[in-house]
């Protein structure tokens, strides 16, 4: 089942069992896919790989969120933000460890054969599409920046 399907029957099941946090982050995310079929000049339908891109970019803004409504002092906000990113990841690949990462940032320098921090760009086109969202795009520049030392 293709991923948004899989979307829907969940949000189907969330609405029947009355889950309105689950139900409302399922139209939220739906909401979203939606906006980027629809974006550009011609309709098209997303494929997982993006369904995932767009889910993941919903999970950062609600950390996000989280983090400047704590930040405000309002903890209940921040909290049902949370709840909502956690809803959004379990429908996200499994996140890459520490070591995963810096082991896959490795073979890209090798692989490019870069050296020095001017060579940042080229790691990054090597790295991006081994880990597909799996791991934030901060997190890999912040590796790549350690190991390229700069």
């Amino acid at each position: 089942m293709a991923l948004k399907e899989q979307l829907q029957s969940d949000l189907t099941t969330a609405m029947k069992s009355r889950d309105q946090l689950r139900a409302s982050t399922l139209r939220m995310a739906l909401t979203a896919i939606t906006t980027e079929e629809v974006a550009g000049k011609k309709a098209r339908q997303l494929s997982d790989d993006d369904v995932v891109k767009v889910l993941t970019r919903e999970a950062k803004k609600r950390r996000e969120a989280a983090e400047a409504f704590s930040g405000a002092g309002r903890e209940e906000l921040a909290a049902r933000e949370l709840a909502e990113g956690e809803v959004l990841a379990t429908y996200l690949p499994e996140q890459l460890g520490d070591d995963e990462l810096a082991q896959l940032v490795r073979s890209a320098i090798e692989q490019s054969g870069a050296t020095g921090p001017q060579a940042m760009g080229q790691v990054m086109k090597v790295v991006q599409p081994q880990v597909a969202g799996r791991a934030e795009g901060g997190r890999i520049a912040a590796e790549v920046r350690r190991q390229l030392g700069t």
